[in-house]
């Protein structure tokens, strides 16, 4: 009988973790994670709003970027309420409820951003390989398309992680080793066999972010060939030039993303210190360094920055 209601029972609520060992430093943390938070929000605002305001923007591979700053905005939004709350005021509960939601738009942001860099890695193969046909084949309706099943792909496929968890009792232990909920993170507080869990939570990264990274790899294949056909070496240097932030894009995202994965998979006897930075890493990075990447390297969009706070600055002194 005691079996057949643990069967059923679950946590009101997760308790989250900051970082371990460094509890009293919590007031000293707050500040620079308040910081990089702004950075985060305000840097992609700024190029949302940019690619917005500017009609000379309005091509195709600014809508990837923005695209990109969107899916970047979506993720620091999911953490910031739990990190914050960590950090500035020591709440660490989390209803069960908000546990999942919050773990399936983490998730599903993730996915898109993977997505979108797949599109732009072939929005980068066009321009390279067939630069006179690009305008041809690279239109906005074609944009709209991939945005929308870039969309769709993640929406359904994280769509049934919550329920999956949601079936699972849970009478142990609620102490969760982030300070956001992630799946697996979730998945192994369970009392009971998550082999299902498992098993589909491997099917969806295969078909995200495994299919994406392959075929940013064979993008950049064409792109190498591409590129060696061409006589002159200034020519090949202008080429990879405008890959340059889309190559740093792809690192920024998929290095703590495969570093959290092994962690998780073969760091069992690490620190718990190091699998909370990895997990951070993965999810704070991105936000806070694409924006800095794409105004560094992309003139066009560093120009219009700068103009837009040159007049900011003179309507405010006049």
């Amino acid at each position: 009988m005691a079996d057949n209601n643990h069967s059923h029972f679950q946590h009101p609520y997760f308790v989250l973790t900051g970082i371990p060992g460094l509890e009293q430093k919590y007031y000293w943390i707050a500040f620079p994670l308040g910081v990089i938070y702004v950075i985060a929000l305000f840097g992609n605002g700024v190029i949302i709003s940019t690619i917005k305001s500017e009609s000379s923007l309005h091509i195709p591979m600014y809508y990837f970027l923005c695209m990109l700053a969107l899916a970047d905005m979506g993720l620091t939004l999911c953490t910031l309420p739990s990190m914050l709350g960590i950090f500035w005021f020591n709440y660490k509960s989390i209803a069960f409820d908000s546990c999942l939601v919050q773990m399936y738009f983490i998730h599903t942001f993730s996915a898109i951003e993977s997505g979108v860099l797949v599109a732009m890695a072939f929005d980068r193969v066009v321009a390279i390989w067939n630069p006179l046909r690009y305008g041809t084949i690279i239109t906005n309706g074609v944009v709209c398309r991939a945005g929308t099943v870039i969309l769709t792909r993640a929406v359904c496929v994280v769509f049934p992680v919550p329920f999956l968890i949601k079936r699972l009792p849970f009478y142990h232990s609620n102490i969760l080793s982030h300070s956001f909920c992630l799946h697996q993170d979730v998945m192994r507080l369970a009392c009971a066999s998550t082999r299902i869990n498992s098993l589909y939570g491997l099917i969806a990264v295969i078909f995200t972010k495994g299919s994406d990274s392959l075929s940013i790899l064979l993008s950049y294949v064409f792109i190498l060939r591409a590129v060696m056909a061409i006589a002159s070496g200034e020519g090949r240097l202008k080429a990879l030039n405008t890959c340059v932030s889309h190559i740093c894009a792809v690192l920024i995202f998929y290095v703590p993303l495969i570093g959290l994965s092994v962690i998780h998979r073969f760091g069992k006897h690490l620190s718990p210190l190091t699998h909370v930075l990895m997990a951070n890493a993965y999810l704070l990075v991105p936000p806070v360094l694409n924006p800095v990447v794409y105004t560094v390297k992309t003139k066009e969009m560093r120009k219009k920055i700068i103009q837009i706070f040159v007049q900011t600055k003179i309507t405010a002194e006049g």
